[in-house]
């Protein structure tokens, strides 16, 4: 069985973070490896409390996972702070397939990394990444610019975050102001793919999640990035279509 190490903070709501990262596995018939990050008490409306863990604890975590060799391919989410950033870029080993979801804050409003976590982010994680998938909040932050308001805005966000290191870059456009909820995947090579859904009238947390960690399910099965995009796409707008 393929298998992918999730390393993220969790959720108590269980909405999003880790509890969303491994269902979304099990989901898709792919074993989970966990190292948790913090301990945050949310609801769907609001971040309570947030307990970071030490660096050296997720460095031990993730040397752990690591050790069995069983792990296919590695997704981060919630990294909290810079220091775990550092730790995590010196833990993985090159050539290991890395999603990276830049969760910098909830979809309540809560930071869950702060300015100078973002900077190591950018430093250390994104020249590594198979694949970074920010939404459009994400990917200004950590551009420095405006939000994108058009697909050409986002695919030159995309286009300028390839510039900065990661190999493939995933701009969601869930909260454009488009009628389709279409995603834009730009590669360093040049190329561009778009996947596109009806839009959700429901408000559903954990959606980044779900899909970051379903393309790392279908890289770590062998897919390429282009299928396992298109496959993860489909999952989630069925998943949250569904009643809760």
């Amino acid at each position: 069985m393929s298998a992918v190490l999730v390393i993220a903070g969790t959720d108590s709501s269980g909405g999003a973070g880790l509890t969303r990262d491994v269902a979304t596995l099990a989901q898709l018939g792919v074993e989970a490896l966990c190292a948790v990050t913090a301990v945050t008490a949310q609801t769907d409306t609001a971040v309570l409390s947030v307990e970071r863990l030490p660096a050296a604890v997720v460095q031990a975590q993730v040397a752990a996972a690591l050790a069995g060799g069983r792990v296919t391919a590695v997704k981060t989410g919630m990294l909290a702070t810079a220091g775990i950033v550092e730790a995590v870029a010196g833990s993985l080993p090159p050539g290991l397939p890395l999603i990276v979801d830049p969760v910098l804050a909830a979809t309540s409003g809560g930071e869950l990394l702060d300015a100078a976590g973002c900077g190591a982010l950018s430093a250390r994680l994104l020249p590594r990444a198979s694949l970074l998938t920010p939404n459009l909040a994400e990917a200004a932050r950590l551009l420095g610019t405006r939000l994108a308001a058009t697909e050409e805005e986002m695919i030159a966000q995309g286009h300028a975050l390839c510039a900065r290191g990661a190999a493939a870059v995933l701009i969601k456009g869930g909260h454009a102001p488009l009628p389709l909820a279409t995603d834009w995947l730009i590669t360093a090579d040049g190329t561009r793919h778009c996947f596109s859904a009806p839009r959700s009238s429901a408000l559903r947390r954990g959606t980044g999640c779900a899909l970051a960690t379903a393309i790392a399910a279908g890289v770590a099965s062998g897919l390429d990035l282009i299928a396992a995009c298109s496959r993860a796409k489909r999952h989630v707008t069925d998943l949250f279509q569904q009643p809760r």
